[in-house]
């Protein structure tokens, strides 16, 4: 069982940046799994943001982010990041952190979820 703790969450103006982390229990195997940035905005289904395999060469982004988020990881502190800037009010929601073998937007394609980390964008 793999256990993905986010942070980094936090009230940001519109404009603003903010870098999420989110750390993986995984261990030595961090590096074999696809990390995944998902978020859930009030009363809307999650949406995928962005991926990154294991070894970082190969990252995927939603149209909604892309240009303004960067995903990245760091194997040897089992961690991954999500630097977000330009951030806009509607980029508000709960995102979190997944698990997962391949790199794909869905939902299903993720086997481990953390607990997400809140994030607010004012206008």
């Amino acid at each position: 069982q793999v256990q993905l703790v986010e942070s980094g969450g936090g009230l940001v103006p519109a404009g603003g940046s903010l870098k999420l982390s989110c750390v993986s229990s995984s261990g030595r195997y961090f590096n074999t799994y696809t990390m995944g940035w998902f978020r859930q905005a009030p009363g809307k289904e999650r949406e995928f943001v962005g991926a990154i395999s294991g070894r970082g060469g190969n990252k995927i982004y939603a149209d909604s982010v892309k240009d303004r988020f960067t995903i990245s990881r760091d194997n040897a502190k089992n961690t991954v990041y999500l630097q977000m800037t330009s951030l806009r009010p509607e980029d508000s929601g709960v995102y979190y952190c997944a698990a997962g073998g391949i790199v794909r937007r869905g939902e299903k394609d993720y086997d481990y979820w953390g607990q997400g980390t809140q994030v607010t964008v004012s206008s």
